[in-house]
């Protein structure tokens, strides 16, 4: 019982490392995402008539890909009912104009998926962080537990 009781403080330690390392990964990923985004100046104006600030947030990149695409369907419905019969000219105002929202959209659309999956790794860090700590402090305790019966 007493090697039990180390096993379980042992995978406690490497749950509470773990935790700690997706905690990190996901802080430093979230920092690099929100950082591109200021360098980019890709910024929303959280109030009508204030000063736009970059977007830091899914629900933020979420918002402005929305306006965006509503912008860009405000131009043509489709890709394919902008082109109608013909080809992607690049010459033309409405085409680039068009392509250059759809860019910005999918950019956006990006940020929210990546996120989404900052908070998911962080919130399984988290987890793991919680997970060890409980299991380190039972392992404590069967040892304890033990050592007394012994």
């Amino acid at each position: 019982m007493k090697k039990m009781a180390i096993v379980v403080v042992l995978i406690g330690v490497v749950a509470v490392v773990l935790g700690g390392v997706f905690i990190g990964m996901g802080v430093a990923k979230n920092n690099q995402l929100v950082g591109a985004m200021r360098v980019e100046k890709v910024a929303l104006p959280l109030v009508e008539g204030t000063e736009p600030s970059a977007i830091d947030s899914a629900g933020e990149a979420q918002a402005a890909g929305d306006i965006i695409r509503e912008h860009r369907r405000g131009i043509a419905p489709s890709y394919q009912e902008l082109l109608g019969d013909g080809r992607f000219d690049p010459t033309n105002p409405e085409h680039l104009t068009y392509a250059q929202a759809m860019n910005m959209e999918n950019y956006l659309y990006l940020a929210v998926i990546g996120f989404g999956l900052i908070q998911a790794t962080v919130a399984s860090g988290v987890f793991m962080v919680i997970t060890g700590v409980a299991l380190g402090s039972t392992g404590v305790m069967l040892y304890r537990v033990n050592h007394k019966l012994s």
